[in-house]
């Protein structure tokens, strides 16, 4: 048996694992992807919001020559820390469910070719993120191969009519690339005016862009179809066809909460956040711990980022501990 078994190997399951580690337990991550899966798919070039220092776990140093890292260099970093601890992280390998027994959890799994495992545990924390989840449009042609919910690089764009629905920095950063790339680009926002989250060193280059003509930025606006060589947008009290060859449907993504669900955690009725102890990020399962976004509102998952999530682990593992030596007691 497993003394803890961690689900998902992002920077908040890591930092989890780093803090057990560390007090002589010897963590299970279960990875269904690859390590810091996340951020291998945010956008190739991305710029973070956050200083190195806030994304450090662990207490290695995120070494960078850059005020605000890169994502290639986040990848760098994560897997350094992970290489250096000899963290056990069986990737590609999903966990399809959890159910309680007398000792623990019994943790049900399946690998990339459908190949089932069963392990125990004493403690299971959930850290599963929530980039493999976007929020989805609910409108005819989103399934279309032109549309897309992740972003990587604007290359495959150049000179296409491409419609970026989102005001947010994902949205902006977006138009900026494709801009260098002489795609026409339009952005289409529900908002009306520039988001304030737009990172401050960004919003004056957008501003400008849209200013001049160069980006079309439409407010108050909602793709309603999606059709092979055009949207309709409905812009304000007018319904528009734009042409169109690609649409970036960036609008955000939400925590899967599924295999909480399934063991009968408690939700905020509000919020719809799981209710834990937030001293020790306990759920109502007894030995159930969150981790990271997952721990975030329905509504919100951008309230919890590594900066505040990677933190969860430390206090798991303290109370983890504590539970140890009471029963050793």
């Amino acid at each position: 048996m497993e003394q803890v078994i961690v689900v998902g190997a992002g920077p908040c399951g890591l930092s989890a694992a780093v803090a057990l580690q560390r007090e002589g337990l010897s963590p299970l991550l279960i990875e269904k992807s690859c390590i810091v899966n996340a951020i291998y798919l945010y956008p190739t070039y991305l710029q973070f919001f956050s200083t190195p220092e806030l994304l450090e776990i662990g207490g290695y140093p995120f070494s960078t020559p850059h005020e605000k890292p890169y994502r290639q260099e986040a990848l760098v970093y994560y897997r350094e820390v992970a290489r250096r601890e000899q963290l056990r992280i069986n990737s590609y390998e999903e966990v399809v469910s959890i159910e309680p027994i007398e000792t623990g959890f019994c943790v049900h799994t399946a690998d990339q070719f459908g190949k089932k495992k069963v392990y125990t545990a004493k403690k299971v924390i959930v850290a599963t993120g929530y980039f493999d989840h976007p929020n989805m449009l609910g409108i005819p042609g989103e399934d279309l191969p032109k549309t897309t919910h992740y972003y990587k690089e604007a290359h495959p764009y150049s000179g296409a009519k491409v419609a970026i629905i989102g005001g947010n920095n994902s949205a902006v950063d977006a138009a900026m690339d494709l801009l260098r790339v002489g795609a026409e680009v339009t952005v289409i926002y529900r908002g009306s005016h520039f988001s304030a989250s737009i990172k401050p060193w960004v919003r004056p280059l957008f501003e400008s862009s849209v200013n001049k003509g160069r980006i079309q930025m439409w407010f108050d606006s909602q793709v309603e179809q999606i059709d092979e060589h055009s949207i309709l947008v409905r812009k304000e009290s007018e319904r528009v066809t734009l042409d169109n060859d690609f649409v970036l449907a960036l609008t955000g993504f939400r925590p899967d909460r599924e295999l909480l669900i399934s063991l009968g955690v408690g939700f905020h009725e509000e919020t719809n956040a799981p209710i834990v102890n937030p001293e020790t990020m306990e759920t109502s399962i007894p030995g159930l711990y969150v981790a990271g976004v997952v721990a975030s509102s329905k509504y919100d998952a951008n309230e919890i980022f590594i900066e505040s999530g990677r933190l969860h682990g430390l206090a798991i593992t303290k109370h983890i501990m504590s539970t140890i030596t009471l029963q050793s007691s």
